[in-house]
């Protein structure tokens, strides 16, 4: 990995992700241009001694500077509603899968097909095998398939907690006493991490989330030999 991909995000494996990355570059535009501006303008008037002592006001640059940072902040508010709108869109779910976050692992409950319930605890170091990550690889995978609409439904039993995997751009608060839901549509196969991304007490960063991804058939399979 090249130390400039440290800095950025992940490869995106759902549409909300790809539209987040997009509307991120469209902002840091906006913001380059703005920067580059004021920085020439406080060059140039730093280097040159053009002045005029009775200039008292400019009706033009002052409806320039007023209008022109409006116009700038709808450029931006305009994508930013329209992505939380998506993000909020849930369109005839496929299944619903529930994380209910514990101090600390997660469990969850497959309801639709067949009741299938699983607690997912983090892996202990001595137990990983090849090409497993420490500290996010758990012992029992979130399954799920791929290019088909997914409800997650995410609830706590204790403290407040976060379901968050980064690569999908999901981030659903677990709350005591309260269901939040959040929709998944993967692109691709693959197995993907996050973790409790709200500090829920002393073992806060024990506690990651291991998503798989598989065809349909697979997950039927899986389903019926639970």
């Amino acid at each position: 990995m090249s130390s400039w991909n440290m800095y950025s995000f992940q490869d995106p494996m759902t549409p909300i992700m790809e539209q987040l990355i997009m509307f991120n570059d469209h902002a840091m535009m906006i913001i380059i241009i703005i920067t580059i501006t004021v920085m020439y303008m406080m060059i140039s008037i730093m280097m040159n001694k053009f002045m005029n002592k009775n200039m008292l006001e400019g009706q033009l640059i002052e409806l320039m500077w007023t209008i022109t940072p409006a116009i700038m902040l709808i450029m931006i508010a305009l994508p930013s509603l329209r992505i939380l709108y998506l993000i909020e869109e849930i369109n005839n779910p496929v299944i619903s899968i529930k994380a209910i976050g514990h101090q600390w692992y997660w469990s969850y409950e497959y309801s639709d097909l067949k009741k299938i319930e699983f607690d997912s605890y983090m892996k202990p170091t001595e137990e990983l095998k090849d090409m497993e990550f420490r500290l996010i690889e758990t012992d029992n995978h979130v399954i799920t398939p791929f290019n088909l609409m997914i409800r997650m439904l995410v609830s706590s039993t204790d403290v407040i907690h976060s379901w968050t995997i980064p690569s999908m751009g999901i981030k659903i608060d677990a709350t005591p006493g309260r269901m939040n839901q959040g929709n998944l549509m993967i692109l691709q196969p693959g197995i993907f991490y996050g973790q409790c991304s709200e500090i829920c007490g002393a073992n806060h960063s024990f506690m990651p989330i291991t998503l798989e991804s598989i065809s349909m058939n697979k997950f039927m399979n899986w389903v019926m030999n639970f």
